[in-house]
C-alpha cells in the first residue's frame, strides 16, 4: 500500500468523524468565555518549501528534545532552524540545548537572549518562532496551548494534553480557535502515523473481524524513574521548596502527570477509541497503591483496572501496572463476531487472517513529517481534538478507580474539579502535602470524590 496515501486518507476520515463528535458538545462544556477570548480573525503562518520555519521549545527534558530533533530532521521538506527555548529549569535547557546544538549544528541558533527560565518563560519563547514544541509534563499543557493559539502559533504537544477536566475543557476550546484560524496542530499520539496500525485499524473499521464485541488495553510494565527528595537537595545544595520537588519529580503527583493510566495508558485507550470512532460514555474500576509506596512515589496509584463502556454497549478492559516481577504487555486487542485481531502487532486472525508485512518510518518522526508537510502545503491538519478526548477517556478511568465508582462520561467531562495549583510561584501553597511522616495522601475508594 501507499504509505503516505493512507496516512493522509486515514486523517481526513479522522478530522470528519472527529470534529462532528466534538460539535455535539455543549458550547458550555467547551468552555464559551475561552472561546471568546482566543477568538480573533483567522490567521497563520505558512510557508512553502523554500521558507524557512523558527521553531521554539517550550520544556527540554527528553521527549522535549527528542521532538525538536525530529523537527529539525524535517529539513528535506524546508529549512526549519531552532531559535527559541524555554523550561521552569536552567540545567534542563542547557543540556538540551548543547545535545541539540552538537547534532545540528547551524539549524539550531538559540542565543541566551532567546533562552528563557521560569512560569512565564513559554510565552517569550512562542513569540519569537512560528512553529512550537510544548512538551514539559502535561498539567501545563492546557495553559502552554492557549497561548500558542492565542498568538497564532502552529503546535506539536505531547500527550497528554491535560490532567483534569477543566483542562481538557480549555483544549477543546483552544482546538476550536487553532481551526479557525487555520493552525495546524499534531499531538504526541504517534500510532497514528504509525503504517502498520493505520492499515490494521483501517481493516477492522471495515468489517475484518466483524461486529467488534470487546476490547482489551494493556500497559503493564515496571516502574518508570523516581528522583527522591534527598538526592536532588544533595545535588543542588539546598532544600526545595514543595512546588519545585513535585515538578522535578513530576510523574508522582497528578496535578502535573496525571497518574500513569494518563501519562502511558493513554496510548492504548487513545488506540481503542480510534478504532471505535468514539469515547465512551462511562467506566468503573478499581486500583490502588500495592507496591509501589514510600515519600518519593508521590499520591498515584500503582495499578488501575477499568471497564470502559462505549454507547453500543461494547466493552474495553483496560489494564495499566507498575509492579516488578509481574506480567507485562504494552498492547491492544480487538474480538469480534468473525474473529480477532491484535492490534499491535498488526495481525487479524478468524475469517480473515491477515498480517501486515510493511515497512514505515519511524513513527515519532512521521509525526513531525506530517505535520511540517500540512504547514508547508497548508492542509487542514487538527489532532487536538482527539487528543483532548483520548486524554479525558483516561482521566475518567482515573476518576472511576480513585471513587471506586461508576463514572459517567457526561459528568466527568463537565466536573469543575481542578487538581491544578491555584498560583504558579516556586514557593506557592501545593493541594497535596507529605504527612509528618514524609508520605502523601493517596486516594481512598470508596470515599474519595472525583466529580
Amino acid at each position: 500500500m501507499n504509505e503516505k496515501s493512507s496516512n493522509t486518507n486515514q486523517r481526513k476520515d479522522e478530522s470528519v468523524s472527529r470534529r462532528k463528535f466534538l460539535k455535539s458538545t455543549s458550547t458550555a462544556v467547551l468552555g464559551g468565555s475561552i472561546l471568546s477570548s482566543l477568538s480573533v480573525p483567522p490567521q497563520g503562518v505558512f510557508a512553502d518549501h523554500h521558507d524557512e520555519l523558527k521553531l521554539a521549545l517550550i520544556g527540554c527534558g527528553g521527549r522535549g528534545s527528542g521532538a525538536a530533533d525530529q523537527a529539525l530532521a524535517t529539513n528535506d521538506q524546508g529549512p526549519v532552524k531552532l531559535v527559541a527555548m524555554a523550561d521552569a529549569f536552567r540545567d534542563r535547557l542547557d543540556g538540551s540545548f548543547s545535545n541539540l546544538a552538537q547534532k545540528h549544528g547551524d539549524h539550531v541558533d538559540v542565543p541566551e537572549s532567546q533562552k528563557f527560565v521560569g512560569f512565564d518563560a513559554y510565552k517569550k519563547a512562542i513569540a519569537l518562532a512560528d512553529v512550537i514544541i510544548l512538551a514539559t509534563p502535561p498539567g501545563f499543557r492546557p495553559i502552554h496551548f492557549e497561548e500558542a493559539v492565542k498568538q497564532g502559533k502552529h503546535v506539536f504537544m505531547e500527550k497528554p494534553v491535560a490532567t483534569d477536566a477543566p483542562g481538557v475543557r480549555k483544549v477543546l476550546a483552544a482546538a476550536k480557535v487553532a481551526e479557525n484560524k487555520h493552525l495546524k496542530v499534531g499531538v504526541g499520539l504517534q500510532r497514528h502515523h504509525q503504517a502498520g496500525y493505520i492499515e490494521t485499524i483501517n481493516r477492522l473499521q471495515d468489517g475484518a473481524i466483524g461486529d467488534i464485541i470487546a476490547m482489551r488495553a494493556y500497559w503493564n510494565g515496571n516502574t518508570p524513574w523516581v528522583l527522591k527528595r534527598e538526592n536532588l537537595e544533595k545535588q543542588y545544595g539546598r532544600k526545595l521548596t514543595e512546588m519545585e520537588y513535585q515538578m522535578r519529580n513530576w510523574y508522582y503527583f497528578n496535578w502535573i502527570c496525571g497518574d500513569h493510566i494518563t501519562e502511558q495508558h493513554i496510548h492504548n485507550i487513545d488506540v481503542i477509541n480510534w478504532l471505535k470512532d468514539d469515547y465512551p460514555v462511562k467506566a468503573n474500576g478499581m486500583g490502588g497503591a500495592e507496591v509501589r509506596v514510600g515519600k518519593d512515589y508521590g499520591e498515584i496509584f500503582d495499578h488501575h483496572c477499568v471497564e470502559f463502556e462505549y454507547a453500543d454497549g461494547s466493552r474495553m478492559f483496560s489494564q495499566c501496572r507498575h509492579q516488578v516481577g509481574c506480567w507485562n504487555s504494552v498492547s491492544e486487542h480487538a474480538h469480534g463476531s468473525k474473529g480477532a485481531a491484535r492490534i499491535d502487532r498488526y495481525t487479524i486472525t478468524g475469517d480473515n487472517t491477515w498480517r501486515f508485512r510493511g515497512k514505515g518510518k519511524n513513527p515519532y518522526q512521521q509525526e513531525l513529517d506530517d505535520l511540517f508537510h500540512a504547514i508547508r502545503h497548508n492542509e487542514a491538519y487538527n489532532e487536538a481534538e482527539y487528543g483532548a478526548k483520548s486524554s479525558m477517556t483516561s482521566i475518567l478511568g482515573r476518576m472511576a478507580t480513585y471513587s471506586g465508582k461508576e463514572v459517567e462520561w457526561d459528568k466527568a467531562i463537565a466536573s469543575k474539579i481542578s487538581i491544578m495549583p491555584d498560583v504558579f510561584t516556586w514557593d506557592a501553597p501545593m493541594k497535596s502535602l507529605p504527612g509528618p511522616d514524609g508520605m502523601y495522601p493517596t486516594p481512598v475508594p470508596g470515599q474519595s470524590m472525583v466529580v
